[in-house]
């Protein structure tokens, strides 16, 4: 066995320690064929459970659509309409939007003038009362409230409508905004 199969090995038995300790101590009344058979479900639950990483190589599962919301509740201030408007929902501490960081800014360089780009930074207790301010103004509020704790999640809308045409989160493959973006402004 290697040493890094060993460290794992002593990390998971660690961690099966802990939860029987958790039940014990939880549930006082609860039986030890109780608690066996409690253990064994929440590992065969895990998808990780005496597997190699189920996600390394694999395309971040994360990134992708988020269709939870189809509308930000209405149309867009007048000073954002006419072009589609990218909502980056941010925070300086927020690993996700570091990684797609670098493609929102080749998205404002390439369509500078075309597309209205909103960020509402959520990093702290001012800059997220800057945000719900300008959220307000915009005509984003509900947007921003439905979102605020997912740092990351960038949204292109129809000003016009206020219909999310799209929303991301964590999703650093500028393909997946240009076809949305090119397809918005080959409408107007």
């Amino acid at each position: 066995m290697t040493k890094s199969s060993n460290f794992l090995l002593k990390i998971c038995l660690s961690s099966l320690v802990f939860a029987v300790s958790m039940v014990a101590t939880t549930s006082a009344s609860i039986s030890a064929p109780e608690a066996r058979a409690s253990i064994t479900k929440v590992a065969q639950g895990n998808p990780c459970a005496g597997k190699k990483n189920p996600c390394a190589g694999k395309k971040n599962p994360c990134a992708g659509k988020n269709s939870a919301q189809a509308s930000v509740g209405g149309p867009l201030a007048k000073s954002l309409q006419g072009k589609p408007v990218i909502v980056d929902i941010y925070a300086s501490w927020c690993p996700a939007c570091k990684n797609i960081a670098p493609t929102l800014s080749q998205l404002k360089q390439e369509y500078a003038g075309k597309v209205s780009f909103i960020v509402l930074d959520v990093s702290n207790r001012s800059t997220t009362k800057q945000a719900e301010a300008t959220a307000k103004k915009l005509g984003l509020s509900k947007f921003l409230t439905a979102n605020k704790a997912s740092t990351g999640t960038i949204a292109i809308v129809d000003p016009a409508t206020g219909n999310i045409l799209t929303s991301f989160r964590n999703n650093a493959n500028k393909a997946d905004y240009s076809s949305v973006l090119n397809t918005a402004l080959a409408k107007k």
